[in-house]
């Protein structure tokens, strides 16, 4: 059985496919059908995952994931995996990572096969001199994407260098990061 869920992110309708055990494809579509409640938790889970990712709460998916590619693309989606939040990595770099330095282009193209957008995170992927280049939901969101990141990524930098400052906390008890209070 095939589920489906829509994710209304600030850029535009996310739609998750999934089984019953794992998800099959994240996608930017373009639908005016409405928005209803995922029909599975698997796909609650993703969507409340999307979610905190757009908030700047998650940097990182745990989902169950259905890799269906080659050896080759593969690897490359393994590599996708380790470009840190709020950076970027041009193609050459993954091409080494996954010690194939020549297969730029088949990055590339790995890329362009890659179901789950956000989640393996292809538009952390970028041409040799920086410039934007290929995604599937289109350059703007790319661009969007990362710069989504980095403000997160600046947001968090200037919050760590500002240092813990005590504040008062309930009943009169200190408590050292206020925003760490509810975890």
């Amino acid at each position: 059985m095939i589920y489906t869920a829509d994710y209304p992110s600030p850029l535009g309708r996310i739609q998750i496919v999934s089984s019953p055990v794992e998800i099959l494809s994240v996608q930017f579509v373009l639908t005016d059908h409405p928005i209803v409640a995922p029909p599975t938790s698997l796909l609650q889970n993703a969507v409340n995952q999307l979610d905190n990712y757009f908030k700047g709460k998650l940097k990182r998916f745990n989902l169950p994931l259905n890799f269906e590619g080659t050896q080759f693309q593969n690897k490359v989606w393994q590599a996708l995996q380790t470009i840190p939040y709020g950076e970027t990595y041009s193609y050459r770099q993954i091409a080494g990572l996954i010690q194939s330095p020549q297969a730029s282009r088949a990055v590339g193209g790995a890329c362009n096969k890659n179901r789950y957008i956000i989640l393996l995170p292809c538009h952390r992927v970028i041409g040799q001199k920086g410039k934007l280049v290929g995604y599937a939901g289109g350059l703007k969101i790319k661009e969007a994407l990362l710069l989504h990141e980095k403000e997160v990524k600046d947001s968090l930098n200037r919050f760590k260098m500002q240092g813990s400052v005590s504040h008062e906390g309930a009943k009169g008890t200190k408590v050292l990061n206020p925003q760490l209070q509810n975890r």
